[in-house]
């Protein structure tokens, strides 16, 4: 087969495959009722200081709309809590819930487990050619 074909037939089934064991790595436990897009929500905002709408939405490539109906789901589930900006009280801020920090700190181990399980058995020249090759992949779907 040319390589073209098994770069692109892997790369269209590892994507399909992590989306597939992201969905069930994550809804585990206390986390069943929450989906992909709650933890890359939840990912974005992240265990910081609160954060305003627009710049969650902006870290998500999202609309406001889209972000707010996830935000209200998350809300209503418990893992997302919002609070008035005390500087502007038009501002409203969100951050997580304990709930929410402990889905996140689920979500990061899942992410650090899948690092870890593949690049366990490279070199460091073996791990610097990967990390050139998916810096130029993703540079290349970021222009898309």
């Amino acid at each position: 087969m040319e390589i073209n074909n098994v770069l692109n037939e892997l790369l269209v089934n590892l994507f399909k495959d992590i989306n597939d064991l992201e969905e069930r790595a994550i809804q585990t436990g206390e986390y069943k009722s929450v989906t992909t897009n709650d933890m890359h929500v939840i990912d974005a905002i992240g265990m910081g200081q609160a954060k305003n709408m627009s710049s969650v939405a902006k870290i998500l490539d999202v609309t406001m709309g889209t972000l707010t109906i996830s935000v209200n789901s998350l809300v209503k589930k418990g893992f997302v809590q919002r609070v008035r900006s005390e500087e502007d009280r038009r501002v409203v801020l969100i951050s997580l819930t304990d709930s929410g920090k402990k889905a996140y700190e689920h979500h990061r181990q899942f992410h650090q487990n899948m690092i870890s399980s593949a690049t366990k058995e490279l070199t460091g020249e073996e791990k610097a050619v990967l990390e050139k090759v998916l810096t130029k992949l993703n540079a290349f779907l970021k222009q898309i």
